[in-house]
């Protein structure tokens, strides 16, 4: 499934490219982030929980950075196992693009599930996936000041 949005941050992007690469700014924004620990410069160990319909999981797993171009993004790549519920992984190219005193952030993101959670129907499962995206950007935007998202748009793929 993909998923896609854009924010406009008002900040310059070097702010929003610290925030973006600051631990307690990423655990404040995720959503049900229960743990977050820094283990190298490029990856994050993560505890995560979640409820997905009827589902409640704990989600260990771990994110790294790739293709970094600083101040100008990354891509995201992130897995996560959920025991009996099931397994998680996804990937999320960021983008950030300066445009006068504001920082535009575009994403578009990839994710896969297994076990349980992949039992629960695409429906479901795609309207939590942009829940938790929405959630995501949304509170990373507050952060820095942001309104309410500009553009977003969710395709089943």
């Amino acid at each position: 499934m993909d998923i896609t949005g854009e924010y406009r941050i008002a900040a310059p992007r070097a702010a929003v490219w610290a925030a973006l690469n600051d631990p307690a700014v990423l655990a404040r924004c995720i959503p049900g982030c229960k743990e977050l620990t820094q283990v190298s410069p490029e990856e994050f160990a993560a505890k995560v929980a979640l409820k997905i319909g009827p589902v409640s999981a704990t989600f260990a797993g771990t994110v790294r950075l790739e293709d970094i171009r600083a101040p100008e993004g990354y891509t995201l790549t992130g897995q996560g196992n959920g025991g009996m519920a099931g397994f998680a992984k996804g990937r999320a190219a960021v983008a950030l693009r300066q445009e006068d005193v504001e920082t535009v952030l575009t994403y578009e993101a990839k994710a896969e599930i297994g076990g349980k959670i992949a039992s629960l129907g695409g429906r479901l499962i795609q309207a939590t996936s942009r829940k938790l995206a929405d959630q995501f950007f949304g509170a990373f935007a507050a952060e820095l000041g942001a309104p309410a998202p500009v553009t977003d748009t969710a395709e089943a793929s």
